[in-house]
């Protein structure tokens, strides 16, 4: 289905409609011309304990054949919990091709607030959680090298099975290593199409003992599923508290602004073709 289908575009007005209807002034219109929106969900209305900010960027193919671009926004949100949540929309969006679903997305988001609301007196503790940003800051992603022990590689997990074997390893690029603080941090980069090939990155990398025996060894990767149209994304912490989701939520954010570029370059092309 083309880009400009009208049908297309009157869905996206009609679910955009609604929405403000239903959520009012929790519905904030960030940018109507690139159709950026905001919503604001919470565990109750009266007294909220537990908030998220959902903020979606809505491409003129969506919803016929594109999911929306989603960014989540709360300072709890973080680890494991970032994790499960974007998981759980992407499942929603995979059951509901070409439907509108940012209202499953809302209640849904809801769902999983009213579930922590229920599991915890209090809500979450923000004082604490930027003590805890602040910590983790001061020895991000730290390749601290200690002995190597015996059974280290062993215990990876990461054994490469026969149907593994017909994929390609593809390149690693190694970053310079940069000490400080006592502490040595190295990235490593790899473009990857499957789980089978991070399976396979991954179990190169420790082939070095040095990198086998770090502290910490966290990662991330994302994959586009084009049959889908959505991504394929988990990440590691390795000990280090939210550290693998804050590098996801980076890769995230570049994809939303390579997207970005992509459309302003058709926008672009768009008018001289004219």
């Amino acid at each position: 289905m083309a880009a400009s289908d009208p049908e297309t575009a009157q869905r996206q007005i009609d679910e955009i409609d609604a929405l403000s209807s239903i959520y009012g002034d929790d519905w904030c219109v960030v940018d109507e011309d690139e159709r950026i929106f905001c919503i604001k969900i919470s565990d109750c209305l009266e007294q909220p304990k537990w908030t998220l900010c959902l903020q979606v960027i809505l491409p003129s193919e969506y919803p016929a054949s594109a999911p929306p671009i989603y960014q989540l926004n709360a300072p709890w949100l973080r680890g494991q919990d970032y994790i499960e949540l974007t998981n759980s929309l992407e499942e929603i969006y995979v059951k509901n091709l070409g439907e509108s679903i940012l209202y499953l997305w809302v209640e849904k988001i809801r769902e999983v607030l009213i579930e922590k609301s229920q599991s915890s007196d209090a809500g979450p503790n923000i004082e604490k959680i930027t003590e805890e940003i602040d910590e983790d800051n001061e020895d991000d992603y730290s390749l601290e090298y200690q002995p190597v022990q015996e059974d280290t590689i062993k215990t990876l997990n990461f054994v490469i099975s026969e149907s593994q074997e017909d994929e390609e390893l593809p390149p690693i690029n190694h970053g310079n290593p940069i000490s400080d603080r006592r502490s040595t941090f190295q990235a490593h980069l790899a473009p990857v199409v499957s789980p089978k090939q991070v399976k396979m990155v991954l179990a190169k990398l420790y082939e070095n003992k040095k990198i086998a025996s770090a502290t910490h060894n966290i990662y991330a990767y994302r994959i586009y599923c084009e049959d889908k149209q959505t991504y394929l994304q988990d990440c590691e912490d390795d000990g280090e508290t939210a550290a693998g989701g804050r590098l996801l939520h980076l890769m995230q954010e570049e994809s939303s602004k390579q997207l970005g570029k992509n459309k302003r370059v058709r926008k672009d092309k768009k008018r001289t073709e004219h």
